[in-house]
């Protein structure tokens, strides 16, 4: 296999790990500071997705910063494998959940004006812009990944 940029286990790769989470975290706090975001079940979806996507891009950050100190570059065809099968799953999902969320804010509060609380409906374009922005490093990431997989 060919060490390409953001192969995991060099500093690109922990980088978009960092993205992933930090954008995925961001994304959960502003909607969690919401009153009601449980009442939508868009915005409870997004909830779960960016929590999968957190999880991922903590435990493969771990890795990375790993293989970093031990200065290895993480180039097992059966790890790449993995990485490619996860991180397809949470880019979907991370996709659908953003669409959705967007999808929602654009009704409820722009189509049908329902939104009168103005910094209520702030953190829900910006929950969802974070995960926009969460979902753009995943599927770079997951391109990477499959694109080291296929040059095995």
């Amino acid at each position: 296999m060919k060490d390409f940029c953001g192969t995991p286990g060099t500093v690109l790769g922990l980088v978009l790990r960092m993205s992933q989470f930090v954008f995925a975290a961001g994304s959960i706090a502003s909607m969690a500071t919401t009153i009601s975001f449980f009442n939508l079940t868009a915005f409870c979806y997004l909830i779960a997705s960016m929590g999968l996507q957190i999880i991922w891009s903590f435990v493969l950050a771990l890795m990375d910063l790993y293989a970093l100190v031990r200065k290895k570059v993480l180039l097992n065809p059966v790890l790449i494998s993995f990485f490619v099968v996860g991180d397809w799953l949470t880019a979907t999902l991370s996709l659908a959940a953003a669409s959705a969320s967007a999808g929602i804010t654009v009704l409820y509060f722009h189509d049908l004006g329902h939104c009168h609380f103005g910094e209520e409906c702030q953190k829900y374009q910006i929950s969802v812009a974070l995960a926009f922005l969460s979902w753009i490093s995943t599927s770079i990431s997951s391109l990477i990944m499959l694109w080291l997989l296929a040059a095995g």
